[in-house]
């Protein structure tokens, strides 16, 4: 079998640079949260391919459920031959989405299609224009969530003109003095300078900004968001597509401020690595589109509505959510060890369940952000035997995104492993 670095030459040579990899490390299995390469290396996955397999890798249950689908059939096409898969699945998200409207479904496969269609339906049902996003936030790489994305580089860089009526305003962070004040001022602000309420379709928003670095959106400012919509006749989308499934202690993060959206899009952690995705909403919402108007060749797959299926099922019989809850505390502990012993360069610790950031600085000031340690960290983990992600608009942020089936002797390993790290390197 090749090598780590003869697949890295290879891959260089036949996969556009664009699509880059964090790691030289060519998986050959995985288990939970364990992953071997190629050359038999063990690493602790703290990444779990960004939020996506947050019941492990290779759960027995999300495998039996797959592969016994794949023996009936893999694709008919869900406009085409639909099948019980999808409808149970549907039902199923119908129900766990909070609040109490009526729901209503569509399947796609992946993420950023969810967000392109959830502009779409809004669009759809409010006969307006204009969609207001945030800061920092992150909705995918197509070109509506590019445009809604708010961070240039690496994301946007090079790949405009984008679509039009798009908007930003400031994403509340208080390590960084932005005010859930200021970020409502700015949005009426904006109602004055570029675009009148009555115009805008949409605000779309993370209840935790994933790419951004893990900054928590106060309870009060989605219920803000959320009067302010009703007023204005304007669609809530809630983007829970890293903070679904259980990740954050809450099936969906929402739930921490009571509040109930017009349309969500979810992916990620759906099926435990098979892609697939939906966006959920309000029935009357999610049925202002015409016959035809939403859709795709691969949305609601059934081999992915089976995997989905089963993640579900496991959640609930293994209580991911309260399981997110006791790792969330688990590291919290570890990590602010962590911190007394080097309070120049952490600013600040967020936990949310199974969420985490870690945010890095200069000198122990929070507006000198610590890229250069941050990208020390990443590339020194594989050698301590660790899969560790940045983000941060800043880049200076270490997410910590274990599987929330995890085991605690595997989850202190890998909290040991981050310290050595810390003391090698800050």
């Amino acid at each position: 079998m090749s090598s780590n670095a003869e697949l890295q030459s290879r891959k260089q040579q036949a996969i556009a640079r664009g699509q880059g990899n964090v790691y030289p490390v060519y998986v050959s299995h995985a288990r939970n949260a364990e992953v071997w390469d190629v050359e038999g290396n063990r690493y602790i996955d703290m990444g779990t391919g960004i939020a996506v397999c947050n019941t492990g890798h290779a759960h027995p249950q999300v495998v039996k459920a797959i592969n016994e689908q794949v023996q009936k059939f893999s694709h008919t096409c869900v406009m085409v031959n639909p099948y019980p898969q999808a409808v149970e699945l549907a039902e199923k998200l119908n129900q766990l989405v909070p609040g109490p409207a009526k729901k209503k479904s569509v399947f796609v496969s992946t993420g950023a299609e969810a967000v392109e269609n959830a502009i779409k339906i809004a669009r759809a049902h409010t006969g307006r224009r204009g969609v207001i996003a945030f800061n920092g936030g992150f909705h995918g790489r197509t070109n509506m969530a590019m445009a809604l994305t708010g961070k240039i580089t690496p994301y946007k860089h090079q790949f405009g003109p984008f679509p039009a009526d798009i908007f930003h305003v400031p994403f509340p962070n208080r390590l960084h003095g932005v005010s859930v004040e200021e970020s409502l001022k700015s949005l009426q602000n904006l109602f004055k300078v570029d675009i009148a309420p009555q115009d805008v379709a949409a605000i779309i928003i993370e209840p935790i900004q994933g790419e951004g670095g893990f900054y928590q959106a106060p309870p009060e400012l989605l219920q803000a968001l959320r009067l302010l919509c009703d007023e204005q006749g304007i669609a809530l989308i809630m983007d829970e597509i890293q903070t679904g499934f259980a990740r954050t202690g809450k099936f969906f993060c929402s739930e921490y401020a009571d509040v109930e959206a017009d349309i969500m899009t979810v992916a990620k952690g759906i099926a435990g690595g098979f892609p697939i995705a939906a966006v959920v909403g309000k029935a009357e919402v999610m049925d202002a589109p015409l016959p035809g108007g939403l859709g795709g060749t691969y949305g609601g797959s059934p081999v992915g509505c089976a995997a989905a299926l089963a993640v579900l099922n496991v959640i609930e019989q293994e209580q991911l959510c309260q399981r997110a809850l006791a790792i969330g505390e688990q590291v919290q502990v570890a990590v602010e060890k962590i911190r007394s012993k080097h309070p120049q360069v952490i600013a600040e610790v967020r936990i949310k369940g199974a969420m985490i950031a870690i945010e890095l600085m200069q000198n122990g000031d929070p507006d000198q952000p610590n890229t250069a340690l941050t990208q020390a960290l990443i590339a020194n983990a594989a050698k301590q035997g660790l899969i560790l992600l940045s983000c941060g608009f800043y880049a200076n942020v270490i997410r910590l995104l274990p599987a929330l089936t995890i085991e605690d002797k595997v989850l202190e390993e890998a909290l040991d492993k981050l310290a050595e790290l810390f003391d090698r390197l800050a």
